[in-house]
């Protein structure tokens, strides 16, 4: 690969205390490795937590791809992007993205994100998510999905697919 890679970190927009740790380690390691990190830009829950982490990497690179207006971007996020699409921002974060970090599956707009990858055939990596969850996305996904249980392994597995 000739550019950088690009890594998405998806989750809830609300404030769940695993996903947004996880999403802020991840946003870190991400920066740490010289990737860029794209997320649903927006100033709330794992995107706020993930673009944080990244920043604190030196020379990390974020980019947001809002769903309207610049209201409420990430003060971490260096380039927003607006597109006036509301949820359809989705398919454009996952198409973007070497690879997709799903922080906690716990909604219809982190699920959709995971579907559309697949649908997709971009590799998914699944952080902390419950047994439901896994059964049903890897009855789906097939050898396209990656089901860990901490940032680390998240990590270790996105280097694999990337190389």
């Amino acid at each position: 690969m000739n550019r950088k890679p690009i890594i998405a970190v998806v989750g809830a927009g609300r404030e769940i205390d695993r996903a947004v740790t996880d999403a802020r380690t991840l946003g870190r390691f991400v920066g740490e490795n010289g990737w860029v990190l794209i997320t649903g830009g927006r100033d709330a829950g794992v995107m706020r937590a993930a673009n944080e982490g990244a920043k604190q990497a030196k020379g990390s690179l974020t980019i947001g791809i809002l769903p309207s207006g610049n209201a409420g971007v990430s003060p971490s996020v260096d380039v927003a992007i607006v597109t006036d699409t509301g949820e359809a921002r989705n398919n454009i974060i996952v198409l973007t993205a070497d690879v997709v970090i799903a922080c906690g599956v716990d909604g219809a707009g982190t699920a959709s994100e995971v579907a559309l990858a697949l649908k997709n055939g971009k590799h998914v990596i699944l952080v902390g998510v419950n047994e439901a969850t896994r059964k049903f996305f890897v009855g789906i996904g097939g050898e396209k999905i990656h089901v860990v249980t901490s940032p680390d392994e998240a990590m270790e597995t996105a280097k694999g697919l990337i190389a």
